[in-house]
């Protein structure tokens, strides 16, 4: 049975308090994975005055940041962001797990929750505090300086008030705090997330947005859906359709929805047939 959010965490766009005052107002973070959002991640709790260590073997992390090992960038921290692609996550919290205790809280960032959610309480049990989170934002929202930020929790049910200090910690951030469970959050990307880079990813193989000197007004979103595609890691399209197990039904559906339409337009289907209904509330 998926498990559903505890009570006590707050639901939909509930606000969260903005200050916890069991926890101190510097926090220091390990950020294991310094990819384009865990970089991003990092430049976020910096500037909001807390404490950043980066641990990414694979990337350079400026010194400011960096640890020399996994286990130098946990010690002494309170929050433990796993922010390397899903598919690499079990090897990487396996390998952290002996540094780990129960004063630190786990957290990953990934845009897919089943999975991972499964993994933490899989790897770190009753013992570690953790929690699943989807922040709704990245690299290109935090530099256009989009506000509010968003961000989704999934719950433990084993470490209720984990999630809890987590949503103070992102509200801290500036974040409105949204809890789902994660077979929830997985359906809800799938006909989302999923498919927006579908779409993207076919136009973008098409050349679509080659020249976009004569788009009209009405495709100024599809160009920034396009400019968010390429804008982001070339493993993130990967994990959040191979990753999410709604998102292959997902794509179906669509894939057929167009070659419905795609049909209709070759037998010359009349207006009513082809015209594009208002969303349920807006109909007479």
């Amino acid at each position: 049975m998926t498990p559903q959010a505890p009570r006590a965490i707050p639901t939909d766009t509930t606000p969260v308090e903005r200050s916890d005052p069991d926890r101190p107002t510097t926090r220091r973070f390990a950020i294991l994975g310094y990819g384009r959002f865990g970089r991003a991640f990092a430049e976020l709790v910096v500037q909001a005055g807390h404490v950043a260590r980066v641990y990414d073997p694979h990337a350079g992390v400026p010194d400011e940041y960096a640890a020399a090992t996994a286990a130098e960038a946990v010690d002494q921290a309170e929050w433990v962001v796993l922010a390397m692609p899903v598919p690499h996550m079990r090897d990487a919290l396996l390998a952290l797990r002996p540094y780990l205790h129960p004063e630190h809280t786990v957290i990953d960032v990934g845009s897919v929750k089943m999975h991972p959610c499964a993994l933490l309480d899989e790897v770190l049990g009753t013992r570690i505090p953790h929690a699943g989170t989807h922040p709704l934002f990245g690299p290109l929202s935090l530099a256009r300086d989009e506000r509010p930020l968003r961000a989704v929790i999934c719950a433990s049910p084993r470490h209720p008030g984990a999630a809890t200090r987590t949503a103070h910690m992102l509200a801290g951030l500036g974040c409105e705090v949204i809890t789902q469970d994660p077979s929830t959050h997985d359906q809800a990307m799938a006909s989302t997330h999923a498919l927006a880079f579908f779409i993207a990813k076919g136009l973008i193989e098409m050349g679509v947005d080659d020249d976009l000197t004569v788009a009209p007004p009405s495709f100024q979103g599809l160009k920034h859906m396009l400019a968010a595609v390429r804008g982001d890691a070339g493993h993130l399209f990967a994990a959040i359709q191979q990753e999410n197990p709604f998102a292959a039904e997902a794509r179906t559906q669509l894939i057929a929805s167009l070659g419905r339409i795609h049909e209709q337009l070759l037998g010359d289907a009349d207006d009513a047939t082809l015209a594009i209904p208002g969303r349920p509330e807006h109909r007479t």
